[in-house]
């Protein structure tokens, strides 16, 4: 399914480890690469559901299944810029190191916002029938390992329906793709006024994570449980 989604600058910033300094010329550059990704890239995504304990049995780690205590149903999601975000990157590299640096910020950016939007759907169709998702939750996340990508894309039907795939390294292609789980669990009484769901982050703290030290996330100022680092 495509995916409508737009840059967010401060959040492209961010991932160019800006921290308010004056940005100058780079502005007008920063906002060329976003209307860029904007114009030429698509974002699509893809998602299936299936009971917990199929999941788990492809998830390998106690944080995975920590965050999905008490769901019996667990989404397996994929969203990918596609192959245009590579030719996309290619070509303004070989341009501009500094316009490569931030068209790359921008795809970044894009395809985070298009996990969002994928997740609010499937967040809005679990409310619907009484269930709470938790946050999203990806491989390299605690010890969620990366090994598990190849048959988290199978399982998901990312490799056919979106054509990622992952490397000897586990890494995916299309870079500019993300792979995440959202755990569903039977308690209507999470959903806040207005109709969204609540997503259950007791235990998710950067302070009793493993991988806390070395998070790219936290050095963003980010999480992936979505509450300030």
């Amino acid at each position: 399914m495509e995916l409508k989604a737009r840059v967010d600058r401060e959040e492209a910033l961010a991932f160019l480890g800006h921290r308010g300094q004056k940005l100058g010329d780079l502005h007008e550059r920063l906002e060329r690469a976003a209307c860029l990704c904007e114009k030429e890239l698509v974002p699509r995504g893809v998602y299936r559901e299936m009971d917990a304990s199929e999941a788990l049995a492809l998830l390998p780690g106690r944080d995975i299944a920590r965050h999905v205590e008490g769901c019996t149903r667990v989404v397996l999601l994929a969203v990918t810029l596609g192959a245009q975000s590579e030719m996309l990157l290619r070509r303004e590299r070989a341009l501009s190191a500094t316009d490569g640096l931030l068209v790359d910020a921008c795809a970044s950016s894009l395809v985070e916002q298009a996990a969002n939007v994928l997740n609010a759907h499937i967040v809005e169709e679990a409310t619907a029938r009484n269930l709470a998702a938790t946050s999203r939750f990806s491989p390299g996340y605690g010890d969620l390992p990366l090994s598990c990508q190849p048959a988290f894309l199978v399982a998901s039907g990312a490799d056919r329906a979106l054509g990622i795939h992952a490397t000897a390294a586990h890494l995916l292609v299309p870079t500019k793709s993300i792979t995440a789980v959202i755990g569903l669990r039977s308690h209507p009484n999470s959903a806040r006024e207005g109709g969204a769901s609540t997503a259950p982050t007791e235990g998710m703290r950067c302070s009793t994570c493993p991988v806390a030290d070395t998070c790219a996330l936290r050095a963003e100022g980010r999480t992936c449980y979505g509450n300030p680092a």
